[in-house]
């Protein structure tokens, strides 16, 4: 038996339908007729052998396949738009850009020490390092404009393809004068009551989820305060919160002075996750990934 390929305009009016949750409403954002998107749904239904959406009172539901389908369907035309996009820059003759984007738990450095063998490498090659919030990250992959994601932590996904790229160690940065800034190692227990800096709330962020954790697992129920101060370096945390932040900078002082970073006691490591589109191919990426 031959397995039929889905028509990639077919698929587009399929997700249209999907995220409307009706016929007439993905007709009118497509500018086609309702006849005429529900033939191409059809011939979609047909070319699978499945059906791919259930009727709810008057709204359309995917089925089952249809709801496999539709993750499976947005990686797939992601991965369409990012091929066309660099043959056609191929074919003029542009510049490669190579655009990675990094939350801000990342700093500048760390990500140029990840990237450093492709950087090396591939001379031929700009590349662009660009600092984005979690959601955003995870929306340039998908929509082509950032090549390579970095994130802190490791967050299961289905939607993307993912690789844990580096482990960095985690430190404390302490406000200069604080009754720990004196030591050389500190242990994860001595923080119970002490007030820490994360950058995002627990539950909407998995490094804030894996900082927490950690001190859950020494016997103490962390408090926090969440920066108010966003995309600034994590080490400048405890100027604006008074308060102690996790950190992956080298021991040492910072800021000036006017914060010290000592090592933290048992060693506690955080993984950096790298973020790509399904079905896509870089010698760039391999690169990276092969090294790690």
């Amino acid at each position: 038996m031959t397995t039929r390929i889905p028509d990639l305009r077919r698929l587009r009016h399929f997700i249209a339908v999907a995220d409307a949750g009706s016929f007439t409403a993905a007709a009118t954002s497509l500018h086609l007729s309702q006849q005429a998107l529900s033939s191409s749904v059809q011939q979609l239904e047909k070319e699978l052998g499945a059906a791919l959406f259930t009727r709810v009172g008057r709204r359309v539901a995917p089925t089952r396949a249809g709801k496999l389908l539709l993750d499976e369907g947005r990686t797939l035309l992601a991965a369409a738009r990012t091929v066309a996009q660099h043959v056609e820059r191929t074919a003029a003759g542009a510049e490669e850009i190579y655009v990675v984007g990094h939350t801000p738990a990342l700093g500048g450095a760390e990500v140029y020490e990840i990237m450093e063998p492709a950087i090396e490498a591939f001379a031929e090659t700009s590349f662009t390092f660009r600092q984005l919030y979690p959601d955003q990250l995870v929306d340039g992959v998908l929509d082509g404009t950032v090549q390579l994601g970095l994130r802190r932590g490791v967050v299961p996904t289905n939607v993307l393809s993912t690789a844990v790229v580096s482990y960095h160690r985690v430190r404390l940065a302490v406000p200069a004068g604080h009754r720990l800034a004196e030591r050389g190692m500190v242990d994860i227990e001595d923080l119970a009551g002490e007030r820490l800096a994360l950058w995002a709330p627990p539950g909407s962020s998995y490094y804030s989820d894996f900082l927490l954790s950690a001190c859950r697992r020494a016997g103490f129920e962390p408090d926090y305060v969440v920066s108010r101060v966003q995309g600034s370096a994590t080490v400048a945390a405890p100027l604006t919160t008074g308060a102690i932040a996790f950190v992956t900078t080298p021991a040492g002082p910072a800021m000036g002075g006017r914060v010290t970073v000592v090592d933290l006691e048992p060693e506690l490591l955080v993984g950096v996750q790298a973020l790509w589109q399904r079905h896509t191919s870089s010698a760039v990426r391999d690169a990276i990934v092969a090294g790690s």
